[in-house]
């Protein structure tokens, strides 16, 4: 881990009210003048003594540098062993500060990105999120399974996400068990580890499809191409017609449960907004809304999701301007760093390079019937 690196240890509810503040404020910041910091190595002493047993927590990767008001290493409760000084911030804690979220689940361990590590904080930000928003969440070889019994046929809500190295017998025996208590459709797993590639190919010659997705990443103060004045913020309920034929046209395999399935992937996107701050930008033609993406915020971590533009609609700038004012709406936020996921074989991933995205790693999406 790197050395320079502080954490604070809070429950996302309250890390998700400080997204729309742009600063934290725990109670100890009017009691006692500062915020709780620790050392990564000395988070189990708050852990223990503030949350004993808790593992719903998230730990805030704070960056120091980017702090405004002084940090000040001092003694911490007298029950802690003589000599041992915690980081006390006086004043609040910049979201802007906080260059990566991860969850605090003892005793897994807890890898922490360091500030210019794009592929650590997209992969620090891809796999907390669908833990922060889970129902319910159970530990697995090599990670978790996240369980929403609400959208079933919504396989991100419902899949095994897997930071470390296991072999495919145990995916797949993982996601059979899993699955089969909670009645998933399907079974489904991101492996999110380095080198994924070759299990993905093992779970491909078991049954299963896979899929590789591209890591791409831009430095959010990066001067931005063109301009977003043509794209609009909107209530997230005005999408939902594009989302919906869109995903009518993508998932027309599904037969019977075609309905079913766009009810679950349209509702679903209103989690997100529980755990990270979510904007939606659109773009209208004669009033209707041809093009849509989505920003979401995670401290000084940007994720630009779901660009597309209605078939019709394409060929006239619209997505570019979507996507420009993403970016916009980004750096004022203070975000120094902009993610998103491209499907590997798939066209988009070309368009994101052209527009400053650079490839900085990948994950591996994979599913099966029941």
């Amino acid at each position: 881990m790197p050395p320079d690196l502080l954490v604070h240890l809070v429950e996302p509810a309250t890390w998700r009210a400080a997204l729309s503040d742009g600063v934290l404020r725990p109670p100890s910041l009017e009691s006692v003048g500062f915020v709780h910091l620790s050392p990564p190595d000395q988070v189990h002493v708050p852990a223990q003594a503030l949350f004993p047993g808790r593992r719903d927590l998230v730990l805030l990767v704070v960056d120091p540098a980017r702090l405004r008001d002084p940090v000040r290493f001092e003694p911490g409760q007298p029950a802690d062993p003589a000599g041992r000084l915690f980081p006390h911030l006086y004043g609040p804690l910049p979201t802007r500060a906080v260059i990566a979220v991860v969850p605090y689940r003892p005793p897994a361990p807890v890898v922490l990105p360091a500030p210019d590590d794009a592929l650590g904080r997209a992969l620090a930000l891809y796999t907390s999120l669908p833990l922060r928003r889970a129902v319910g969440i159970g530990d697995v070889p090599g990670g978790v399974a996240v369980l929403d019994p609400d959208l079933p046929l919504s396989h991100d809500n419902n899949r095994l996400l897997l930071t470390a190295p296991v072999d495919a017998a145990t995916v797949d025996a993982a996601a059979e068990e899993v699955g089969g208590n909670a009645g998933w459709p399907q079974r489904a797993a991101l492996l999110a580890w380095p080198d994924a590639g070759a299990v993905a190919g093992e779970l491909a010659a078991r049954g299963w499809r896979t899929e590789e997705l591209v890591l791409m990443a831009r430095r959010g103060d990066r001067p931005v191409r063109g301009s977003g004045t043509r794209a609009e913020v909107v209530d997230q309920r005005e999408v939902h017609d594009l989302w919906a034929r869109s995903w009518r046209q993508g998932l027309a395999f599904l037969g019977d449960r075609l309905d079913p399935a766009v009810a679950q992937l349209v509702g679903r996107e209103r989690l997100n907004d529980r755990v990270v701050a979510v904007t939606d930008v659109v773009v209208r033609d004669a009033g209707r809304v041809v093009a849509a993406g989505q920003l979401r915020i995670d401290g000084a971590t940007a994720a630009v999701e779901s660009v597309l533009t209605d078939p019709a609609a394409r060929g006239r700038g619209y997505g570019d301007a979507v996507l420009t004012r993403i970016l916009e709406l980004a750096a004022d936020a203070g975000c120094d760093l902009v993610v998103l996921e491209a499907a590997a074989d798939d066209w988009p991933r070309h368009w994101y390079a052209r527009r400053g995205f650079e490839a900085v790693g990948s994950t591996w999406s994979a599913d099966r019937p029941a």
